[in-house]
């Protein structure tokens, strides 16, 4: 294949199905070539496409992730952090094994590919990275406990604006999406009603409430530092 070392890149975690799977294609639309990784994820027809398996909690697999898409398109300009795990249970009732697990992918995995999709894309002093939490940071509620997603999200949001004034002078932008409950595979569709509830609108958002979101941001250089919450509502009070 012939690289094109003007076109940009993006890479998204977490995207073989769900948010991450519609941020392909979205992506895609926008003219990127796009690395999309995920624990498990078939290779794609699409010669703009490099797919590749793996747990983003381990820092092998950040680094290959990063060197993979320098070595195959030549740079990096956008990073999702789409990959995400979401333990619903009394607090004293999470295990060491559920910690270890989410801290894993949501904190862990976070840091090390954004560390060294940074360091690609300070080479070009350019470059642009989306966080994908929870509107749980900042809405608590009583139905649904979960302090390992607040911890672990939360930080994230708190990333989110320390690395963009960090950077914001090298020219890279640092945003988060904070969803609400969305319509995707994830939930069981018996848990549907319930979820709706839960948003002022009286509905679930879908999955391309939160791609929109992040085109959205992609597309507007003089943001950073936003956490945009799209979560019908629920930030705003009930």
């Amino acid at each position: 294949m012939n690289i094109d070392r003007q076109q940009k890149v993006a890479v998204i975690t977490g995207a073989s199905r769900g948010i991450g799977a519609g941020l392909v294609e979205a992506y895609r639309k926008l003219g990127y070539a796009v690395v999309a990784t995920a624990r498990s994820i078939p290779e794609s027809d699409d010669p703009a496409v490099l797919a590749i398996a793996g747990d983003i909690a381990d820092a092998a697999t950040a680094d290959r992730i990063i060197a993979a898409a320098v070595e195959q398109f030549g740079r990096v300009d956008t990073l999702v952090n789409n990959a995400g795990v979401f333990i619903a249970k009394p607090f004293a009732d999470y295990t060491d094994e559920d910690y270890a697990v989410v801290t894993g992918v949501n904190l862990t995995g976070f840091f090390h590919i954004t560390r060294a999709a940074v360091d690609a894309m300070l080479s070009h002093d350019r470059g642009h990275i989306v966080n994908i939490t929870t509107s749980l940071v900042d809405n608590a509620d009583s139905r649904v406990p979960s302090v390992l997603a607040s911890l672990t999200k939360g930080g994230l949001q708190s990333a989110t604006k320390s690395l963009a004034i960090e950077y914001a002078r090298r020219g890279i932008r640092v945003n988060a999406v904070s969803p609400g409950n969305i319509n995707t595979p994830m939930h069981d569709p018996s848990t549907h009603d319930a979820l709706a509830a839960m948003h002022p609108v009286g509905r679930m958002g879908e999955i391309s409430d939160i791609v929109d979101a992040v085109v959205f941001l992609e597309t507007a250089p003089f943001i950073t530092g936003e956490i945009l919450h799209v979560d019908g509502g629920m930030s705003a009070g009930h």
